[in-house]
């Protein structure tokens, strides 16, 4: 499928983006085209579904990679989570909202049926995260009833996830 860049916004009005989007909630539905999130192009663009253009000029996956660098310094590191979780299965959405990186689908499960199960935070193995910073997202799941994963990856884009719970002793 093709899609257009204009700006920080790459939209598709195809067949396939909308085939795509009902499948798998790949993009936002907007009222005549599909709306994708800049990693969620490059993953596509990765996978061989996107090829993205802007006017007549075909954009590659490193030039994308590049302009989703210079807007986020941590776009590769959510890219590789966005990569894998989709890979495996699950749907993956913005959550900025919710003051998180990702919200996270149970597999099966699409926007707009139920609730996302996760917020995610996606971080650098070697990256600092401190215990503020712990505290601030399980505070934020936990005020917004989802749970909170840690996606932690390592120098070769391979993540471990960590799923926090609430204990009572």
């Amino acid at each position: 499928m093709e899609a257009l860049v204009t700006g920080n916004k790459i939209t598709s009005s195809s067949h396939e983006a909308f085939s795509l989007y009902e499948k798998a909630r790949w993009g936002e539905r907007k009222q005549s085209h599909i709306e994708y999130t800049m990693l969620e192009a490059l993953a596509l663009v990765a996978l061989k579904k996107m090829q993205v253009r802007s006017g007549t000029k075909s954009i590659s996956e490193s030039l994308l990679l590049k302009k989703a660098k210079r807007s986020d310094k941590r776009a590769e590191v959510k890219l590789a989570v966005l990569r894998d979780l989709r890979k495996k299965g699950y749907i993956v959405k913005t959550a900025l909202k919710f003051g998180a990186e990702f919200r996270v689908y149970d597999k099966g499960i699409k926007p707009g049926q139920d609730h996302a199960a996760w917020l995610l935070m996606p971080v650098k193995e070697n990256e600092p995260f401190t215990w503020y910073d712990f505290a601030a997202k399980s505070r934020i799941a936990t005020s917004t009833n989802k749970k909170l994963m840690l996606a932690i990856v390592d120098d070769a884009d391979d993540v471990t996830y960590y799923q926090v719970n609430w204990m009572r002793p």
